[in-house]
């Protein structure tokens, strides 16, 4: 059986511009009806980021086998070929000639306030692919990515009987409590952080209780708190791991993510499955970006029977 895990999200850049000042000291908040604004930005760098690569990076050095399906704007040429060269298969990426790559631009100040600014741009053609292309396949994800390719590539994984986790993470307030039912009711997973959880059970009027009935299994990550997985009726409560030094939580969901894939396509069980995608949340966090940090599985195996005292 084929143990290749489909990761349908968002492919995109990160511009993060550093503002030397306080937003605060600028924004004059008896004037904030008519802004007119300049931040000079010293520091800019560009992050290669999107749900989708970020979780494919991290289960391909795991020994997951990711293909990534998402769309690709006419400057996304180099982070094509980035992605190649890092052995990922690209064969479900679409470039569409007549957008640009989503983009996310972000301006921190001193106190690490935020004014950002997304551009979703070929995100938006995302419901242009077809999984019923790329099949067999053992498991999927539909992680954020362009509102109707989220409904679309949900609707087919549910005709075709394939297994997916549904993460709707930044996108999810895009969806009303009718439609988070229908992606409940066609998902064997949900994952969620926290929060987003709490807007899932708000929108629908449903409990953490009657969620859980309705799936395989839940999962929400509470951060530095460690996750719960509550499936077949049992209480998983998963320990975070302690990361060498904290740097940057970007992309640390979607490293636990690949985790989770990999637990599902290897038929380990949640308590192993949980732990894994725990410990891959800790290594990401010691780095800066969603795809700068590197490990083999030789390196996850033994720091995970170091942090837990068994081998899966």
């Amino acid at each position: 059986m084929t143990k290749t895990s489909l990761i349908c999200g968002s492919i995109a850049f990160d511009k993060i511009m550093q503002y030397h000042g306080r937003f605060g000291e600028t924004l004059l908040a008896d004037q904030l009806h008519r802004v007119n604004v300049s931040f000079l930005v010293p520091t800019l760098r560009t992050e290669y980021g999107g749900c989708a690569v970020n979780i494919a990076h991290n289960l391909r050095m795991l020994g997951g086998e990711p293909l990534i399906m998402g769309t690709l704007g006419q400057d996304g040429g180099d982070y094509l070929d980035r992605m190649e060269k890092q052995g990922l298969a690209t064969k479900a990426i679409r470039t569409i000639p007549d957008a640009y790559t989503a983009q996310c631009f972000v301006t921190a100040d001193l106190d690490n306030n935020q004014i950002n600014a997304f551009h979703p741009g070929a995100m938006q053609f995302s419901h242009e692919n077809s999984l019923a292309d790329y099949l067999p396949l053992r498991v999927a994800i539909i992680a954020p990515d362009g509102r109707d390719g989220m409904i679309k590539h949900a609707r087919d994984c549910a005709e075709q009987g394939l297994p997916f986790i549904f993460d709707p993470g930044q996108q999810l307030p895009m969806f009303n409590g009718e439609e988070l039912l229908t992606f409940i009711g066609q998902a064997t997973y949900l994952a969620c952080n926290d929060y987003e959880f709490e807007m899932v059970m708000d929108r629908t009027g449903l409990s953490l209780a009657d969620i859980a009935a309705r799936l395989d299994a839940l999962i929400v990550t509470r951060g530095e708190q460690g996750s719960d997985i509550y499936a077949g009726g049992e209480h998983h409560v998963i320990p975070a791991v302690a990361a060498s030094t904290v740097v940057d939580p970007t992309g640390c969901g979607d490293a636990y993510r690949a985790g989770l894939l990999y637990g599902i396509a290897n038929d380990l069980d949640w308590p192993t499955t949980g732990r894994i995608a725990s410990l891959l949340g800790a290594i990401k966090i010691a780095h800066q970006g969603g795809q700068n940090h590197s490990f083999t599985a030789q390196d996850v195996a033994d720091k995970f029977e170091a942090a837990f005292g068994y081998r899966y």
